[in-house]
């Protein structure tokens, strides 16, 4: 059944990459039809095609090898230098086939001049731009719908206001574990009768919902007697305890333990109840999300940055038999790994939903990797053919301003050098990552 299971959580992941990709170039296809663009092909995979239709000018289809896509416009270079005035030639969006392509230009097509006007050197700077950041635009959106699927419907981890446990007794802030309460004041909350599976509803008059509250109410009631109103089997108790001032360690804006440099831990003094909450899957609010998505994204954006340092630890890990980075990048391999560990877990509280819930975060994430990696400015990525557009239209509002004849299209093929360059490093990368995926793999249990 387990294996059943593991080999599910890589078909989910799978085929949610594959949707993910097939996405992708749509958000390329339908801006770059709607301007007018001629589209030959939209292709899912790369390699030898399975299986093709097609509708209209554009040809539709599968190929063997399914981590990649793109569409194929004409006229995505002006002419090379020496053809005549006209001549049409297309390309793709696809990272591989423009590696190949521009390489060797054995799939190039010519187009009769009269097709100039469908090219996409003849869009304007915004057409191009919305063209393509259509692409890596999708790829925000899908992961932004299902953090919202995640938040409001599921729900994150979190601390309830459910009591989970209670502690007999008030032991120092840094008492290691398994101290004894002997000659121990006893906790405020077992002598007010708080019990485990009671649901703390109101502290000191001020309303629970979420376990900061407790947090917040318990700490500012300092020594004083207060009412505590718990549920408990469907009826409304109110009890009475009175908080002591203690050390406790001393948190940060967002609930972290606080510790020095030097690792030594931040206490303060503050009123103490003794109990814990229990952790649970909570479901949010939609104003949520998008703090979610901006957070996603710069966690993301610091990943791939700091890429080339990453990169380094994992190849150390990988050849030298260290310990891999929980949160460092992974590969297609690894990816699929894991989703399989998620999927045939047998781990208490970590049931279906919670194994539905973390599919869904690693296909959101996946989705904002593939959006922010393909926002780089370097070519065969969409960032690069960005980046060449907003050149082309400083170009000619310079041109403008000096009263200039129009400079024309920016020819991005003179970068050829520099994109097989930096197609081979991207190469390099998979092939790290799939080789450290598969001798030092990341587990989560």
């Amino acid at each position: 059944m387990s294996v059943l299971l593991f080999a599910l959580g890589i078909l989910v992941v799978a085929l949610g990459l594959a949707l993910s990709i097939a996405l992708h170039e749509i958000g390329h296809l339908v801006p770059a039809k709607a301007f007018g663009v001629r589209v030959t092909q939209y292709m899912i995979g790369f390699g030898p095609t399975v299986l093709s239709r097609r509708r209209g000018e554009t040809e539709y289809g599968i190929k063997a090898i399914p981590l990649g896509g793109y569409i194929r416009m004409i006229g995505m270079y002006p002419p090379h230098r020496g053809e005549p005035a006209g001549t049409v030639r297309e390309d793709s969006t696809g990272f591989f086939q423009q590696m190949a392509e521009e390489a060797k230009e054995a799939e190039t097509a010519e187009y009769d001049p009269a097709d100039s006007h469908r090219t996409f050197v003849a869009l304007s700077v915004p057409k191009k731009l919305v063209v393509m950041l259509g692409g890596p635009t999708m790829n925000l959106l899908i992961s932004a719908v299902l953090m919202g699927i995640l938040a409001c419907g599921i729900g994150l981890p979190a601390v309830t206001p459910t009591v989970q446990s209670v502690s007999e007794c008030v032991l120092p802030a840094d008492a290691p574990e398994g101290t004894s309460c002997e000659g121990q004041p006893e906790a405020p909350a077992n002598a007010a009768g708080i019990l485990p599976g009671d649901v703390l509803r109101s502290i000191d008059g001020q309303e629970i919902s979420t376990w900061d509250d407790v947090t917040t109410a318990v700490r500012g009631a300092g020594d004083r007697t207060v009412e505590v109103v718990v549920e408990r089997d469907g009826q409304m108790l109110t009890l009475e305890a009175t908080p002591i001032v203690d050390e406790r360690p001393a948190l940060d804006e967002d609930g972290e333990v606080l510790y020095a440099e030097d690792g030594t831990l931040h206490t303060q003094e503050v009123g103490f109840l003794g109990v814990a909450g229990t952790p649970d899957l909570v479901r949010q609010s939609p104003a949520a999300v998008p703090g979610l998505v901006g957070t996603a994204f710069v966690r993301t954006a610091e990943i791939v940055v700091t890429l080339p340092v990453r990169l380094y630890d994992v190849a150390v890990a990988a050849f030298g038999g260290g310990e891999r980075d929980p949160n460092g990048p992974l590969g297609v391999v690894g990816v699929s790994r894991l989703a399989g560990e998620v999927a045939s877990a047998d781990q208490p509280g970590f049931e279906l939903r919670e194994k539905v819930g973390t599919l869904i975060s690693m296909l959101a994430s996946l989705n904002m990797a593939l959006f922010v990696f393909n926002l780089l400015p370097l070519l065969p990525l969409d960032g690069g053919h960005v980046a060449g557009a907003l050149v082309e239209g400083a170009r000619r509002r310079i041109a403008r301003w000096r009263g200039r004849p129009d400079p024309g299209p920016v020819d991005i093929s003179r970068m050829l050098p520099v994109t097989n360059a930096v197609a081979l490093v991207f190469i390099g990368m998979t092939l790290l990552l799939l080789y450290a995926d598969i001798v030092n793999p990341i587990t989560l249990f």
